[in-house]
């Protein structure tokens, strides 16, 4: 059950037991946002980010803010359940060196071009800025995972099945656009002399405006093309799965979900701009994909449609500590260790990866519980195997 902080404007209504001081400092500046709606939500894997705390909603009136939603738009989760009961280790190590075959990592993109028809459709391209120049270069990085918190998991699922996630997002075209219209925000506050100050890095365009329709038109595209970039990627990885295991291999519908947009919504009975940075849409009965970090349990929930948390729900665990932090002081031996006693394939082999160490992130048990009444959970996801870029 929330808690409410009433200091502000408007009220602050929090799903986190525990928030990191700049979390807290930049909650505050939301609210105090002359457009902000209602209340603002912060879900239980709430970390301090750039303008907008990570795992928080912000709803508004009439205007929308590029860093309230983030570089990576659309980065988001797609999960399917396979008609396999059990894999063993040796089996486990030879599907991780296929699909790391046929999926490039971290900075790395595809040698040729993907086809056009995976891109997104039903856009005008021409009338999209950034899109239109970074289209061509993007069908390069169509079906690559990126580095970072994006992983590939083999799990095996609380219904006794073998699981399939992977986490990712829009890429450099993501980025770009958000860049773009972060930019071009600060310097339109700037002419007309906006009385927000720019250390809150929340910049905003008015809704109906020509420049805020057309990021939210770019915005949209950069939500599809990360779908098409975790469809892609989740397709190379069944063909992995079918080489192995022939023609009885078979999956079920693929869930996707995603935790970095904004989308004009209804809420206490009034149409508003959610931004949902770090945070899953969870309207009543939406099924969604909740992700641990690396090592801990991922779950499959269904929305509970809770009109305070503007139905939403954590994106993940969220992070404890940042990533240069955690490189500096969590102990190798014992990271890997603890991997390694719940039998897990990891991709921690250097003092480099452990910003994304099990330790660099909060406990997702922990996290569940904060937001029992935000989800149901369906299924319990056990990491077996782990690909990160």
């Amino acid at each position: 059950m929330e808690k409410v902080i009433t200091t502000e404007p408007i009220p602050i209504k929090m799903w986190i037991d525990e928030i990191e001081e700049g979390a807290m400092e930049q909650a505050k500046n939301l609210a105090n946002l002359p457009f902000a709606f209602k209340h603002i939500a912060l879900m239980p894997d709430c970390h301090k980010g750039f303008g907008m705390p990570i795992g928080a909603v912000l709803a508004t009136r009439d205007v929308i803010i590029p860093n309230a939603v983030g570089v990576d738009i659309g980065c988001g989760m797609c999960a399917v359940q396979t008609s396999l009961k059990q894999l063993n280790r040796k089996t486990l190590i030879k599907l991780l060196n296929d699909i790391r075959m046929r999926i490039p990592l971290g900075f790395k993109h595809h040698k040729k071009p993907q086809k056009y028809e995976y891109m997104p459709s039903g856009y005008k391209i021409d009338e999209l800025n950034v899109v239109r120049r970074e289209y061509d270069r993007a069908t390069y990085q169509l079906g690559t995972l990126g580095g970072g918190n994006h992983f590939i998991e083999i799990q095996k699922g609380s219904d006794n099945m073998i699981w399939v996630m992977v986490h990712s997002g829009s890429r450099n075209i993501g980025k770009q656009v958000a860049d773009y219209y972060n930019k071009l925000a600060v310097k339109l506050n700037e002419k007309w002399k906006s009385q927000l100050p720019k250390k809150f890095q929340l910049a905003y365009l008015p809704f109906d405006s020509d420049e805020a329709q057309l990021y939210y038109k770019e915005m949209n595209y950069c939500v599809d093309f990360a779908y098409a970039n975790r469809k892609l990627m989740m397709n190379k990885i069944i063909e992995v799965f079918e080489n192995t295991f022939g023609n009885n291999f078979r999956t079920a519908p693929v869930i996707n979900i995603a935790h970095n947009y904004a989308a004009t919504e209804e809420h206490f009975k009034t149409e508003v701009i959610v931004h949902r940075k770090g945070a899953t849409y969870a309207g009543k009965d939406t099924i969604g994909i909740v992700p641990g970090s690396q090592g801990a349990n991922s779950y499959i929930v269904k929305g509970k449609g809770n009109k305070d948390s503007f139905e939403s729900c954590s994106h993940g665990a969220g992070r404890l500590m940042g990533r240069k932090e955690a490189i500096r002081s969590l102990d190798l031996k014992i990271e890997m260790k603890k991997l390694n006693e719940k039998d897990i394939i990891h991709s921690i082999r250097s003092q480099k990866d452990l910003d994304e160490a099990a330790s660099a992130y909060k406990n997702i048990d922990k996290v569940m519980n904060l937001q029992k009444d935000l989800v149901e959970v369906l299924l319990e996801l056990k990491p077996l195997a782990v690909v990160k870029g």
